[in-house]
């Protein structure tokens, strides 16, 4: 089995996700792998409020990302953790894409080619997350590459 070539990991700005995208840098740094972060974000505060329906229905903290440039901070912020942990990603893209946070992963993997996915943990817990869904069970589902879920919460 070779070593990855390309992992990718999802950010909205959390601690929860900075965790994953800091082990997914440590990951990609001592395979010598490309490191693609990537920030889905919503376009406008209506669909915040969207957002915000669904939050309640599931009861897990999300923070949606809103607008562009707010999603272009996360991810240069990402960048940083991703270089500063372990061993450090050498190779990193920094991606701040309009869409669904699963959409946008799955999508991203495509795209890149990418061989391992990265996720945390959030919304993995609780009955409603189970019942709804949540985006690292959602993508494990339909990720077509292996998907790494770093424990990133109690």
């Amino acid at each position: 089995m070779s070593a990855y070539r390309t992992v990718v990991v999802g950010t909205d700005g959390s601690r929860s996700s900075l965790i994953a995208v800091e082990r997914a840098g440590a990951l990609a740094g001592a395979c010598g792998a490309r490191l693609v972060i990537v920030c889905a974000y919503l376009p406008s505060r209506s669909d915040e409020r969207e957002a915000r329906r669904a939050r309640a229905e599931i009861g897990e903290e999300v923070r949606p990302v809103v607008g562009p440039a707010p999603a272009e901070q996360t991810v240069r912020a990402a960048a940083e953790a991703a270089v500063a942990a372990g061993a450090g990603a050498g190779d990193v893209d920094e991606l701040a894409v309009v869409g669904s946070p699963v959409e946008t992963l799955i999508d991203v993997v495509t795209r890149t080619q990418a061989d391992l996915l990265v996720v945390g943990n959030r919304g993995m817990d609780g009955t409603k997350g189970r019942l709804v869904g949540s985006v690292p069970g959602d993508v494990t589902r339909r990720s077509s590459v292996d998907v790494l879920v770093v424990h990133t919460t109690d």
